[in-house]
């Protein structure tokens, strides 16, 4: 039995009561999260560039006329960048560099304090891989030779592989561990590609042949 006029224009009426109020909310709800991603990604890609920016200021304090970095510029710039942009790759890049100072001025405390949370909580694995060996190194030349061992347990990226195994050797070999150390430097060697230089490695590895000859 068709439905006359009405009957239909009553049922598109009920339809729309249970179900059109639902279908809007939907929708500016899609929108809404439409145009906030739009939003957000705006957000971001400033942010980067913000960050970029300081990042950018600090390297320039290295550029100095003396050759020598402003160091209380590169600390503020630093920090501001830690405090603005906290976890960003910048602000660790950025702690990177204020740790490289650090040794170079011989304050080895402060380039521990730069360089242990990048290790912790990195941005990314090349953050982390770099914080991890040069906080080895920090801590060998502390006197702290086997904490900086333990930083090196397990396998790094295939990317990071030999500079970790020549680092182990490196420690091992002020530990007095030569064994351990040559066998670190050959896992190093075999780790490189095979048109890689290998000249220091290998003097490395002669050296210690020497020593126990």
């Amino acid at each position: 039995m068709s439905m006359t006029e009405e009957e239909q224009i009553a049922q598109i009426k009920d339809w729309w009561q249970r179900n059109g109020k639902p279908l809007l909310t939907g929708g500016a709800l899609a929108l809404a999260l439409v145009f906030g991603w739009q939003a957000w990604q705006q957000y971001q890609s400033n942010q980067a560039q913000s960050a970029s920016a300081l990042y950018q200021q600090l390297l320039e304090t290295s550029l100095t006329s003396s050759g020598e970095p402003d160091i209380g510029k590169v600390t503020e710039l630093a920090n501001k960048l830690k405090s603005e942009y906290s976890g960003s790759h910048y602000a660790q890049y950025a702690s990177l560099f204020v740790a490289k100072l650090a040794v170079e001025s011989d304050k080895l405390d402060d380039a521990v304090a730069e360089l242990k949370p990048l290790v912790d909580k990195p941005a990314g694995a090349t953050v982390g891989e770099l914080a991890r060996q040069r906080l080895a190194r920090v801590l060998a030349a502390q006197g702290k030779a086997e904490e900086g061992l333990k930083l090196l347990d397990g396998e790094a990226d295939k990317a990071w592989q030999a500079s970790r195994e020549e680092l182990k050797g490196d420690l091992l070999v002020q530990l007095g561990r030569s064994d351990e150390a040559h066998a670190a430097y050959l896992k190093a060697k075999e780790s490189l590609a095979e048109d890689a230089a290998v000249g220091g490695l290998q003097m490395k590895l002669d050296d210690l042949a020497k020593g126990d000859a």
